[in-house]
């Protein structure tokens, strides 16, 4: 399908629009979160009431667009695609960044464009080529050096091993590959934004009671909540609406190439959101990660499937 030079640009401003919103998904979960000295709300409670906002805004939009229920084909992959974007993927965020920087976890969640790449040649049984295997290999490798590198620095030059944090992050790019990929699968018969809508409704059962189970009963900083409405309206719900008619109008192998933004827009949005310094070394280590999803895109077997953010929710956004 030909794209005309003006829909292209309107799909290109969208899909930046979209990466912007997600990027700011990183700094706002920390500043929701807190540190590990200076905790506000729980991960858990900022996993479940993101998801919770969103879900009341997703039944609101079905309401209005008079959409159908999904088929009973349809339900295992949203609900898969629930429990890795509605709630995995949130709940490792949450922790790790309770433990690092925004910046720290922008490099990692840098992967999840090739994660997702690979995961739907291992769930979509299609094989990619070595090219690609080569690019994620080196991508990874890159990722756990930044890890070493910054726990020498903590720890001291003794220190070899991988934060706890890296960890989840690890498990945070998991999730999020394995819900974009099954939201993926159904995003033909139901529609991208309805995919997501449907998502955030399938994790209500869960995502309703478990927000008011892990409501905070401490003082917590406006500035904490200010941070969860901003995740749960735009990060998990908004935000998808403009990358996925960005992908329509421009074209999703041209438009998703500004996803490989979104890394530098956290890093640089932690700064006055967090007051984050500026450092050359995260900044370089991501653009060394950028350019290995770049080039790993060109070996792809399935450019058609959605990179993230995907048709289900992130880092991931």
């Amino acid at each position: 399908m030909s794209h005309s030079p003006e829909d292209t640009r309107k799909g290109l401003w969208l899909g930046l629009l979209g990466v912007a919103i997600f990027a700011v998904t990183l700094p706002m979960t920390r500043l929701a979160t807190g540190t590990t000295d200076a905790p506000q709300l729980s991960p858990w409670f900022v996993t479940f009431g993101r998801a919770t906002l969103a879900g009341a805004l997703s039944i609101a939009f079905l309401l209005l667009t008079r959409s159908r229920w999904p088929a009973g084909h349809e339900r295992l992959p949203l609900a898969l695609a629930t429990l890795g974007n509605a709630i995995g993927f949130p709940l490792f965020l949450g922790f790790a960044l309770r433990q690092v920087t925004s910046g720290h976890a922008a490099v990692v969640l840098a992967l999840l464009p090739l994660a997702t790449a690979a995961m739907a040649a291992w769930v979509m049984h299609q094989r990619a080529k070595l090219g690609f295997w080569v690019s994620a290999g080196v991508g990874a490798l890159l990722v756990a050096g930044f890890s070493i590198f910054r726990a020498q620095q903590i720890h001291g030059s003794g220190s070899l091993g991988l934060e706890w944090a890296d960890l989840l992050l690890v498990g945070a790019v998991l999730c999020a590959s394995l819900g974009y990929v099954y939201g993926a699968k159904v995003t033909p018969s139901l529609g991208a934004e309805r995919v997501i809508c449907w998502v955030c409704v399938f994790g209500l059962p869960i995502t309703l009671p478990g927000a008011l189970l892990t409501w905070p009963d401490q003082p917590v900083n406006t500035s904490a909540w200010l941070a969860l409405g901003y995740v749960g309206v735009f990060s998990m719900w908004a935000g998808f609406f403009a990358w996925f008619r960005g992908l329509a109008l421009g074209g999703a192998m041209k438009v998703s190439q500004v996803q490989l933004m979104q890394p530098f827009f956290s890093i640089l949005a932690a700064v006055p959101l967090l007051g984050e310094s500026l450092n050359m070394v995260t900044v370089g280590f991501a653009l060394a990660v950028g350019t290995t999803v770049f080039v790993g895109k060109r070996y792809a077997t399935t450019p058609a499937v959605p990179q993230s953010p995907q048709p289900s929710t992130k880092g991931a956004a």
